[in-house]
Parts: structure tokens; sequence; C-alpha cells
């Protein structure tokens, strides 16, 4: 069996990667890097190691790659393919869109009629058919009639958390011992091989929030309060009990939105807690205050990890006190090396904390969640660290 898997960074190699050549897929790769490419065709391994206190390493084989510019090569890869997984940025999608529906073009052309299943493993909701609709304009009816009976996009949930970091071999990743990818059961196709450690579920929402508003929302909301109050990894963040137990408090309110919602067990619900702020106190692992609050545009969009579980909760009556300081701390954020970051400061200075709200948020003025953030900015700003450590 054969995947295409687009992204050879640390989640590519360190996660998708690893869990499809144990499922004894070769692998190619579809990269940028030309080092990395390169070491991938000569070597064809990888070691990926555990942030755990053995350091166990394990040696990713049949493994090799491409460079994402060679448009025809992709396509042919594409063409005999059974499997391709991307792990490049929700926001790349649209780049890697076009080199995928030539592929698909050439496959449907070579009638290659065998199912092939497109999984976007992305930090974002219905990431696959968010990437099927870039990939659709770029094909002919033709082949988008062909395509949609031999080619499926089913939506998954990933969640491992694998820092920047820096070995001497550069192609060595670290990750934690905990992983987790959740595939929608019902848009696989006959014969599909399933993936050794991936979890089928019929519906798959309840997953996908599960993880974006618990493990999503709790480590950036530890980045955001991280930084005002000075800290640069969040292992330092979680060492601090103040600020561990803000975390756990704004976990707790989207927790409660999704036990209303989605009918999650209370008890086992609070284990799963347990478990992700143990994984952000990971002794083992050194992750950088910066790199996880990066991007707060995105972050604080309607529709990712703050804003939209704020306004489920406000619809079921929740009060979410910490969840809207969150907000309001991640508005906060301003290191100079992060483009987004000052991008936004720029925003909130030329039209207004109240536009920024209405604007890029989505929160009306009228809503009650806009007048939380606004108090609660008012507040931190006036006093960020103190504000923030009491």
């Amino acid at each position: 069996m054969k995947a295409v898997h687009f992204g050879a960074g640390n989640i590519g190699r360190g996660f998708i990667g690893h869990m499809l050549s144990a499922s004894d897929y070769d692998v190619c790769f579809v990269a940028r890097n030309p080092k990395k490419i390169s070491m991938l065709q000569q070597r064809q391994e990888y070691p990926i190691t555990l942030a755990n206190k053995q350091q166990d390493t394990t040696i990713v084989n049949n493994v090799t790659a491409i460079n994402v510019n060679e448009q025809h090569r992709v396509a042919e890869e594409i063409a005999s393919a059974d499997l391709i997984t991307t792990a490049v940025g929700v926001s790349a999608l649209g780049d890697i869109a076009e080199p995928i529906a030539k592929g698909i073009y050439l496959r449907m052309k070579a009638n290659n009629y065998n199912p092939l299943h497109i999984i976007a493993c992305e930090n974002a909701i219905g990431g696959s058919t968010r990437l099927k609709k870039r990939i659709y304009p770029f094909l002919d009816e033709r082949t988008r009639a062909k395509a949609e009976r031999y080619i499926s996009f089913p939506n998954s949930a990933v969640d491992r958390i694998v820092p920047a970091q820096n070995h001497e071999d550069p192609l060595q990743v670290t990750v934690e011992p905990f992983y987790e990818w959740v595939v929608h059961r019902p848009a696989l196709l006959e014969g599909f091989k399933e993936i050794n450690g991936v979890h089928y579920v019929d519906s798959l929402e309840p997953y996908i929030e599960r993880k974006m508003f618990t493990v999503n929302t709790g480590h950036c909301v530890a980045a955001y309060l991280g930084y005002l109050a000075g800290y640069k990894t969040i292992r330092q963040v979680m060492s601090n009990s103040t600020l561990r137990a803000k975390v756990r408090h704004v976990m707790e309110e989207t927790g409660a939105m999704l036990i209303r919602k989605h009918g999650f067990d209370t008890e086992k619900h609070q284990k799963y807690m347990d478990t992700i702020l143990g994984r952000f106190a990971n002794p083992n692992l050194t992750d950088q205050v910066t790199r996880v609050a990066r991007s707060p545009l995105r972050k604080l969009s309607p529709h990712d990890r703050l804003v939209r579980p704020a306004m489920q909760a406000s619809e079921f009556g929740i009060a979410i006190p910490h969840l809207t300081s969150a907000m309001a701390a991640a508005m906060l954020f301003d290191d100079k090396r992060d483009e987004e970051a000052m991008k936004m400061q720029h925003i909130i200075r030329e039209n207004g904390l109240s536009s920024f709200i209405h604007d890029r948020m989505g929160i009306p003025e009228e809503h009650p969640v806009h007048q939380q953030v606004l108090t609660r900015y008012e507040e931190l700003q006036r006093s960020k660290i103190n504000a923030v450590l009491t």
C-alpha cells in the first residue's frame, strides 16, 4: 500500500508518517525543504523519540520524498496511491489543491478506479471537506463526476504535541507519548485499509470539538496567560499553580458546553481534562510560549478555539468569565516576531477594540460576550501581570 503525505514537518514525520509506516504503508512525503527531501530520499528512514524518561526511540522506515514543485512527479505518485494525507496547516491547503487535482486527473485518465481516500490531518473542523472544496475547481466536470464515485474525503481529528525542536539530525523528531487520530468511518469507501492506532467513529463532531475546545483552547490559553506573566515555556506556565488553575477553569467552561451539547460523561471528561493538563506539564517537553501563542488572528476567528466555544456556551446559558478573560489575553499578545500579532495590534489601534471584537471575532456589539471581553481586556491592559496572577 502506498500513501502520499503532504508536509514533512514535525507533525508529518513525528505523527502521521510514523503511523502510516507502522501500518505497512510506503510513505512518500511531498515537501518543500530541499535538504530534508534529499535526506529522506537517501536514507529512506528517520528516528522519532518519545518525550518520556526513557527517551524511547523508534526508526520509521519505508519512506521517501519529492518536492511539491515537481508537480508532474507529484501527480504520478497520486495516480497510483492508496491514501493521501496532509499536515501542512489549514491555511496552506489551498497551496496543495492544484497538485492534488492534477494527480486525480491523471488517475482518472488512467482508469485507476481503486478507492482513494484523502484525509486532511489539520487543526481545523472539517479539514478534509475544506480541502475537497479547494481541489474541485481545478477538475473538469467529467473528472469531478468520476472522483465523486471513487475518491472520498473523510474528515478527521488529530492530537499530538510536537514542539519546535533542533536536533543534530534534521530528520529526528521528539514527540509526546500521547496521540489520538480519529476518522469519520461513514466516509470510508469499500476496500480501505485501516491504519493501526486510528479510532474510527460514526459521528466525528463530538471528538473534533472535544479536542479543539479542550486541548487547543487550553494550550493557547496557557500561552497567552503565560506571555502576559513573562514566562518563556508552557512547562513554566503550568508550574505556576495560579495560572494552571486558570487554564483548568477555562477547560471547565468549555467542558460544561461539550457535556451539554454532546452528552459526554462528566466524570470521564474530568479525567480527560486531567490528562490534558498533565500533557501540558510534561517535564520532558520544552514548548515555547510564543510558538503556541502565534497566529492570534486565526485563533481569535469566529470558528476557532476561543470564540466558537464561548458563543456556544453562551447559547446554553453557561457563564464563561475565564474564557472571556483568555480571549482578552490573546488580544494583548504583541510579540514583535509574530506577523499576525503585529497586524492585530495595528487593527486594534486603528479601528478600536469594539470594532475588532465585532469585525474579526464575529461577536455582535449587542451580544453579552462582546461586553465581557471588552471589560476584561481593559482590566488586563491596566495591570497585565497582576491581573493575570490574581
